[in-house]
């Protein structure tokens, strides 16, 4: 047994003395990353039991002895066994960076939020990235929607902003969100994506092809996620310190310029599944940083009632000319998390998390995000997911209590009722809380208009259009009939010339294939 102490006592001490540089002549920022711990950490810390009781080294090894015994092997596989949450239903594969937001431009005459005024103001934040039908070992470079959620941690509480890539959405209703994304995740049966459940319910629903159109065109597959634009879909009633009210679409532009991944750099990238996320991680620990210009669209109420179409559907873009547009600031992100559980997994984002001088959307998709969000981060995280310390706000005062841990201070001896006579937390009164509320009205009637505007005016030529045919044709060509006439039909009410295209590149596929 000394022999056998001594051996591996021989074995720690030669691991810790070695040098990280022998043999590795990658320079990845990723692959060093356990030799930059080694740098900061020239001694090591003393392994402990979770309660803190240092570990002696026999107690390392489990064979021939009294298993029941050994506090360190229950300690870590009783933890192991439970050392995940849930995986999220969508945007499961991702990352996330950590950074801050700058105020660049005075924009107090539009809203009183603090984290937008004061010209030279930061705000940390965080930012994860993904995808969304992926899952947690899934690929990132995939033609889909791309995640960018958004966390400010201001000083009137958390500011989520939830963005696409896209600036539009593939439903209204609320109600269509269960089937969405049963319809575009695996097949329940095979396990498999299903073209033709997708472009089934596509044809039922013809409100998601425009955005599946960004999707399966060269903005479905940006060089990097560095490379793409971020968009939090909903129109945004904001209001100044007067009550006066605007309406908003928020753009986080990139500053790296908007390119794509080219069909060469597509084949290489797809054989690396973590191919973002490791050009992410590269990008920040080579101090080369990625930002953003966060921008405002704006329109009036007077604006808004002198429209031919409705600006507060979301599968839609606001027409040139309606709007004008308003910079605020930049965001930078310049920090790797130090651990991606803690800040990438146990990250919980709301649409619901606003702060005074922005009151929020005002359509039912939204309405219903601000209820499923909340209900999905209790159940993936846990009641108080808001007090996981990547979630927590600088100031929270609240008459939640108690639950499953983290509790924190748990408002420690405040009374634990609302009203009451003994100093416990009181509302405020905002005197600039708009007073009048603006109804919007749905209509459930199909407009081709928008995907027709997206193929003749967003894409700019004709190598950008057949980019786009070619995608879908291959989407088509894997779906039974009758669902790929039903899209067919579809595809030919959008633009002649699109039909045109899409069905020779069908044909063309078909010919390689047979």
């Amino acid at each position: 047994m000394e022999r056998i102490v001594s051996w591996l006592a021989l074995c720690v001490a030669g691991i810790y003395a070695s040098s990280c540089g022998y043999g590795n002549t990658s320079t990845l920022p990723s692959q060093l990353q356990v030799c930059e711990f080694k740098k900061e950490h020239p001694i090591p810390d003393i392994w402990t039991t979770s309660a803190g009781r240092p570990i002696d080294l026999r107690e390392t090894i489990t064979v021939n002895s009294e298993l029941f015994s050994k506090e360190v092997l229950l300690d870590t596989m009783l933890q192991f066994d439970r050392e995940r949450v849930p995986e999220r239903l969508v945007h499961a594969k991702g990352t996330a960076a950590l950074g801050y937001f700058e105020v660049t431009h005075d924009v107090s005459h539009y809203t009183k939020a603090d984290v937008f005024n004061g010209v030279g103001k930061k705000t940390p934040l965080i930012v994860r990235f993904s995808t969304s039908t992926q899952n947690l070992g899934g690929p990132d470079v995939s033609r889909e929607l791309k995640g960018f959620a958004s966390k400010f941690y201001t000083s009137e509480g958390n500011l989520d902003l939830l963005c696409l890539q896209t600036p539009v959405y593939l439903y209204r209703d609320p109600l269509f969100f269960n089937s969405l994304v049963h319809a575009f995740k695996r097949n329940p049966a095979t396990n498999l994506f299903d073209t033709t459940v997708m472009w089934d319910f596509m044809t039922k629903r013809p409100t998601a092809l425009h955005t599946f159109m960004w999707t399966q065109s060269d903005f479905g597959v940006p060089r990097s996620y560095r490379y793409m634009d971020a968009f939090p879909i909903h129109v945004y009633e904001i209001n100044n310190k007067k009550g006066d009210i605007f309406y908003v679409r928020f753009n986080f532009r990139t500053e790296q310029g908007l390119q794509s991944l080219t069909s060469e750099q597509l084949a290489t990238a797809r054989q690396d599944i973590d191919y973002y996320n490791r050009d992410l991680y590269k990008s920040i620990a080579n101090h080369t940083y990625p930002s953003w210009r966060l921008e405002m669209d704006v329109m009036t109420l007077e604006n808004i009632k002198n429209l031919n179409y409705d600006p507060f559907d979301v599968s839609r873009q606001w027409e040139n000319g309606t709007y004008y547009t308003v910079q605020i600031g930049r965001v930078v992100l310049n920090k790797n998390p130090d651990n991606y559980f803690k800040t990438a997994e146990l990250s919980a984002f709301n649409p619901g998390s606003l702060v005074p001088g922005i009151p929020g959307p005002v359509d039912f998709l939204f309405k219903g995000r601000r209820v499923f969000y909340r209900d999905t981060q209790n159940y993936r995280v846990g009641k108080n997911h808001n007090k996981v310390k990547v979630n927590k706000p600088l100031y929270a005062k609240t008459y939640t209590r108690d639950g499953r841990p983290p509790v924190l201070e748990n408002m420690r001896d405040a009374p634990n009722y609302y009203p009451n006579s003994f100093n416990g937390p009181q509302p405020i009164v905002d005197p600039s809380l708009p007073s009048r509320r603006l109804v919007v009205f749905e209509s459930n009637a199909v407009d081709l208009g928008p995907p027709a505007n997206f193929y003749n005016h967003v894409l700019t030529n004709d190598a950008q259009r057949q980019r786009l045919a070619n995608a879908l044709a291959q989407s088509l060509s894997t779906t039974i009939e009758p669902i790929r006439g039903r899209a067919l039909t579809l595809l030919s009410l959008v633009d002649k010339d699109l039909i045109r295209r899409v069905r020779a590149a069908l044909t063309a596929q078909s010919a390689v294939s047979n």
